[in-house]
């Protein structure tokens, strides 16, 4: 395994990445490596963009920080896990949580899906993408979520590639091993994880996915838990069970 450098600071940049390949720095990225880091031109940062893995870049500048050169490869790029987020909208704070969390449990795809019960209908993608970004620079993932529009839950199963397996993380479902529920699956088509509102489903909704192909209908304890935290339980029951923990 690649040594990993947990002290140096990590910055996503749009742009290619390669050896002597100058990438100009945004100004409120120049910003926050001059100002909040106390760097300086001469000093190296780790940069990734999602595609090219991680590399080692020296800052440059005159008057002020403009841009970075990258120098070496520190980690190649790495495969993301074929997990995807399917989640009923949150408020704000509990939503920026959700994705922050969610990119730490290597979801690959954040996908807002509108049910009966939601409360919140608006979402804002580029806060989303922010949160994103910010929870792979401070956790040294490589990978960034693709994030999808809002859409209806009955629009989204519509959509649904029926070979990828569905866990339907249910209220209402019989209390039971959850760990145990899905180690009888099988992960060969990719993960599709689905949280509900606080409210949970409807009986309509609850009908509709129990359809589904490849489903596997799960409980998260006796505990009544926020939606937040039941992503964040369910993905670590998902990594722990058929993700890449196993």
């Amino acid at each position: 395994m690649t040594q990993r450098d947990f002290k140096s600071p990590r910055l996503f940049v749009d742009a290619p990445l390669g050896a002597g390949r100058e990438v100009a720095l945004a100004r409120e990225q120049g910003h926050y490596l001059g100002n909040v880091l106390r760097l300086s031109a001469g000093d190296t940062v780790l940069v990734f963009n999602g595609c090219d893995g991680e590399w080692r870049a020296q800052i440059t500048g005159r008057k002020r920080l403009e841009q970075l050169t990258p120098l070496e490869q520190t980690r190649p790029q790495d495969p993301p896990c074929d997990l995807h987020l399917l989640f009923a909208p949150l408020k704000h704070a509990r939503l920026d949580y959700m994705v922050q969390k969610a990119v730490e449990m290597g979801a690959s795809r954040l996908t807002p899906t509108l049910t009966q019960f939601t409360q919140v209908s608006r979402i804002n993608l580029e806060r989303m993408r922010a949160n994103a970004i910010e929870a792979a620079e401070q956790c040294g993932i490589l990978n960034l979520p693709e994030i999808d529009e809002p859409l209806p839950l009955t629009g989204r199963l519509a959509e649904r590639d029926g070979k990828r397996l569905l866990v339907f993380c249910d209220e209402a479902a019989p209390q039971a091993s959850p760990l145990a529920a899905l180690k009888e699956a099988a992960n060969d088509g990719g993960l599709d994880v689905l949280i509900g509102p606080e409210g949970g489903f409807s009986e309509d909704e609850r009908a509709a996915l129990l359809t589904q192909p490849r489903l596997v209908r799960l409980s998260l304890g006796p505990r009544i838990l926020r939606a937040d935290t039941a992503a964040v339980a369910a993905l670590a029951l998902v990594q722990a069970a058929l993700g890449d923990w196993t």
